[in-house]
C-alpha cells in the first residue's frame, strides 16, 4: 500500500505559517524515508492549498492511502470542519484515508515547550537551572470546554520542571495576559519565561501578543521578564505528528 501523509491546517496568510510546515514535512520524509510517498499540507480556509488541492496532489504523487493529520492544538470547530470536509472530499475521490487525532493531549506537547525554554535561556545566557524559573504559558483562548481541558494538560505535564507554572489567554478565555503577568510576578521569580502556545507565527504571535507584553511591560516594568518563541517547527512536533499517524494506521492496517 503506497501512504502519503497530509496535514491539515487552519490557515493564514503569513508566510512563515507555510515555511514552518513545509520544514514539517521535509522532516517527515526524512525521518522515514520510504514509508511515505508524499508528505505535505493543506489549510481549512484563508489561504490555498485548499483540503481538496491538498488530497489532489498526494494522489497525484502516487497515494493510494492518505493518512490525515488535523494540525490542531485544541478540539472545537474548527478540527470538526477539518475532519468533515476531509471525509467528503477523499469520498468524492475515492481515495482511501485515515483521519488521526489532534496535537492535544500528547506527552511530547511538554518537551517541545520545554525546548523552547532551553533555547531562550541559552539566548539569554540564563544559568538558572529549570526548577527555578516561572513560567507563564499563553494559549489562544477558547469557549470550547474540552480545549480548556487540552491546555490544562500541558499545563499540569510542565508544573514537575518548572519552580511555578502559570497560565494566561489572549483572548476568550480568562485570564488576559496581563493578568497572567501581574499573577505570575507576584510570586517574585528569579526568572519568568513567557511561552506563546501557539503553533505558527501568524499574526496573533507577531501582533497580537506582543502588543499585549508590551502593554504589560510598560505598567510593571519587569527586568526578569523573557519571551520565548512560538511552538514552531520543533522535531517532537514532527514526533507527535508520526505518532498519531501510527495510530490510526495501526488501527486499520493490523484488522484482518
Amino acid at each position: 500500500m503506497i501512504k502519503a501523509i497530509l496535514i491539515v491546517d487552519r490557515g493564514s496568510r503569513e508566510p512563515e505559517v507555510k515555511e514552518e510546515l513545509e520544514a514539517i514535512c521535509s522532516s517527515i520524509s526524512r525521518t522515514y524515508p520510504g514509508k511515505y510517498c508524499y508528505a505535505t499540507y493543506c489549510f481549512l480556509e484563508v489561504v490555498p492549498p485548499c483540503i481538496e488541492d491538498g488530497i489532489s496532489n498526494c494522489i497525484a504523487n502516487g497515494a493510494e492511502f492518505i493518512t490525515i493529520i488535523p494540525y490542531f492544538l485544541y478540539p472545537g470547530m474548527k478540527l470538526k470542519d477539518s475532519v468533515k470536509k476531509a471525509a467528503l472530499i477523499s469520498e468524492k475521490k475515492d481515495i482511501r484515508v485515515a483521519i488521526a487525532k489532534p496535537l492535544s493531549k500528547n506527552m511530547r506537547m511538554a518537551e517541545v515547550v520545554v525546548n523552547r525554554v532551553h533555547v531562550a535561556k541559552r539566548e539569554n545566557s540564563l544559568q538558572l537551572p529549570d526548577n527555578e524559573c516561572d513560567l507563564l504559558l499563553i494559549g489562544h483562548g477558547s469557549s470550547d470546554r474540552r480545549a480548556r481541558e487540552a491546555f490544562d494538560y500541558v499545563v499540569d505535564s510542565l508544573k514537575p520542571h518548572f519552580r511555578s507554572v502559570h497560565f494566561c489567554f489572549l483572548e476568550l478565555d480568562e485570564p488576559d495576559i496581563m493578568e497572567g503577568i501581574r499573577s505570575s510576578l507576584a510570586s517574585s521569580p528569579k526568572c519568568l519565561l513567557l511561552v506563546p502556545y501557539f503553533l505558527h507565527k501568524g499574526a496573533h504571535i507577531k501582533y497580537d501578543i506582543v502588543r499585549e507584553i508590551n502593554t504589560s511591560i510598560r505598567e510593571q516594568n519587569p527586568s526578569n521578564m523573557y519571551l520565548t518563541e512560538h511552538l514552531g517547527a520543533d522535531d517532537q512536533l514532527v514526533n507527535i505528528v508520526l505518532d498519531r499517524a501510527m495510530e490510526v494506521e495501526r488501527g486499520i492496517f493490523s484488522q484482518p
